[in-house]
């Protein structure tokens, strides 16, 4: 009500106000308030009083000060006229500035003024309306066909309806209304309106929709349920780990639970962090192939390293300058930086660096024409050699002894067939398939899984599911070593989705939530070792599942259900009256 009355003032004595009709009707006509409201003349008028004394103003004084330049007289000697001239000259410029100022916000303002209009009127009427009706009975909150759907509030209808026919934006409504539930709420039922489709499985309540605002997800609509299971304890490094991972995949979480018993009961997996450096690589265009690659000799010469980093570590306390690769084609040179990001994955810390760079690298190289600022050398969410020679976040390498008698007795095999199958299936068969740094069995299940459940980006398990699987005999044929050596495993504990209530849960669980203040990186760096250990379990359970023909078996079992679902969900959905 404090913005409708406000927006109602009666505009000052002689000035014109524009009137429109109000949204909605019965609300009679509603004042458009003017940039030149507020003056005592027309706008016009007062255009044109200021712009002549600016004019003199500003001739007077050029007069004068030649005048006194030609006679040597100093120019901080000043007559009262002068003073005049020089405050006129200051105000008529204030008041141009101004106007001019006020006349460009008030523009952009008037074009938003009918959604706005619409949203007040709606909460004006809301709180003229009736009392809301009561509360639906417990059965309606259970989501059974039965029970009648929930009606809008009025003014909510009315936004729908204005969703529906265009005259507000969807992607408006969060910053309009200052509720992101009541936001997704409507957004979903003009969805509902425009597709006539329900979505009823897909639940509504019972999230944040605040903590995914401007950082996670936009235009939301609800959100999806995935279960998230967990495997261990994985015996890594010395400490026990519970790994979470969100997965509809049967069998997955089973097996891999399978191979952390192997190794716990082996005496555990090691591992250690070959790099951590996050990339980015611009490519920018020369007027000639011989220009660019002077910038490649420059940005590749030692001597310029440490003004480089000079340059891009402006843009994070944690972001530090690694190195610069180069490539050329043709006149295009494509620049790779690496570089530390904390516990943060970094893509955009490394951006931001990279922006720095390019803008110092503008004044040396003004012929330089920056195309974009990824050329896909860094190379994000692809498959490419250049992460799997050079690495690209977390350079990750985890390895075990497994013992003879558990590989008999925990995994149903024996270790010549393991090493044998893994030569062939992994090694041979992805050469013959021209595999791209996929030597292993499922590696990507278990990243995938672990950054879903996590927060991570799931669409860099691509480059972070980059793996080669190894398998030998050892001390004499008895015991199995294996190893995965995993290139680019992009992670990180802070931003992103990491911050979201249940992927918090699952950072917590593994002990590795938030930054990690004394040692910055650290969280991040054992978290890709915990990614890389559960993959060396996944691999060893899988390639004895298959050595030992148990794979089929398997995933009938724990991958294939013999219940009715649909009378299951029936019974799970039918209304019970004497219970409500």
């Amino acid at each position: 009500m404090a913005m409708e009355v406000g927006r109602r003032v009666p505009p000052p004595h002689g000035s014109a106000p524009r009137r429109q009709p109000a949204t909605g009707g019965g609300e009679g006509e509603r004042v458009r308030v003017q940039a030149g409201d507020a003056l005592p003349l027309p706008i016009r008028h007062t255009n044109l009083i200021f712009s002549a004394l600016f004019a003199a103003s500003l001739v007077y004084l050029m007069r004068r000060w030649r005048e006194k330049i030609r006679a040597s007289t100093p120019l901080d000697v000043v007559s009262l006229a002068e003073i005049f001239a020089i405050c006129g000259l200051v105000a008529s410029l204030i008041y141009l500035l101004s106007f001019f100022g006020i006349a460009f916000v008030h523009s952009v303002v008037s074009n938003s003024d009918d959604e706005e209009d619409f949203i007040i009127d709606s909460r004006h009427k809301q709180a003229r309306a009736a009392p809301p009706p009561p509360a639906p009975a417990p059965c309606a909150l259970l989501g059974s066909p039965a029970a009648a759907p929930e009606k809008m509030p009025e003014e909510d209808e009315e936004i729908v309806a204005a969703v529906v026919a265009g005259k507000i934006p969807s992607y408006v409504l969060e910053t309009r209304l200052g509720d992101c539930r009541r936001a997704a709420g409507i957004r979903r039922e003009a969805l509902r309106r425009i597709t006539g489709r329900d979505m009823d499985g897909l639940p509504l309540d019972g999230f944040d929709y605040a903590s995914i605002l401007g950082q996670c997800c936009e235009l939301p609509v609800g959100y999806v349920q995935l279960p998230v299971g967990v495997a261990g304890p994985l015996l890594l490094d010395g400490r026990r780990v519970y790994v979470p991972m969100a997965t509809t995949e049967g069998c997955l979480v089973a097996s891999t639970n399978r191979g952390c018993k192997a190794i716990a009961e082996s005496g555990g997996a090691s591992s250690v962090v070959l790099k951590d450096g996050m990339t980015r690589a611009p490519v920018v265009r020369f007027p000639s192939a011989r220009r660019a690659a002077e910038l490649k000799a420059f940005l590749e010469d030692p001597a310029n390293f440490d003004t480089l980093a000079v340059v891009f570590n402006r843009s994070s306390r944690f972001g530090r300058l690694q190195g610069v690769k180069c490539a050329i084609a043709g006149r295009n040179l494509y620049m790779r930086f690496s570089c530390s990001t904390g516990d943060a994955m970094g893509m955009n810390m490394v951006s931001k660096g990279v922006q720095n760079v390019l803008d110092y690298l503008q004044a040396d190289f003004p012929d330089m024409d920056v195309i974009s600022i990824s050329g896909n050398f860094c190379s994000d969410k692809k498959s490419a050699a250049v992460n799997w020679i050079d690495g690209r976040g977390k350079s990750v390498v985890c390895e075990a002894v497994i013992k003879e008698e558990v590989v008999k007795k925990v995994l149903k095999t024996n270790v010549q067939a393991l090493v044998e199958l893994n030569v062939i299936k992994n090694l041979a068969g992805s050469a013959v398939a021209g595999a791209l740094g996929g030597f292993n069995a499922h590696a990507s299940n278990i990243v995938t899984a672990i950054f879903i459940a996590t927060g991570q980006d799931p669409a860099q398990n691509v480059e972070s599911s980059q793996c080669i699987t190894m398998l030998e005999a050892i001390n004499d044929g008895k015991d199995l070593h294996i190893s995965v050596t995993m290139p680019s495993i992009e992670v990180g504990t802070v931003g992103g989705g990491t911050q979201l209530a249940s992927q918090s849960a699952c950072l917590d669980l593994l002990g590795v939530k938030s930054a990690n203040r004394e040692f910055p990186g650290s969280n991040a760096r054992l978290l890709a070792t915990v990614v890389a250990g559960a993959v060396l379990a996944g691999e060893l359970s899988l390639i004895s599942a298959q050595a030992a023909g148990h794979l089929v078996n398997s995933h009938m079992k724990y991958n294939r259900s013999s219940k009715d679902m649909s009378k299951a969900l029936a019974e799970a959905t039918a209304v019970k009256p004497k219970k409500c």
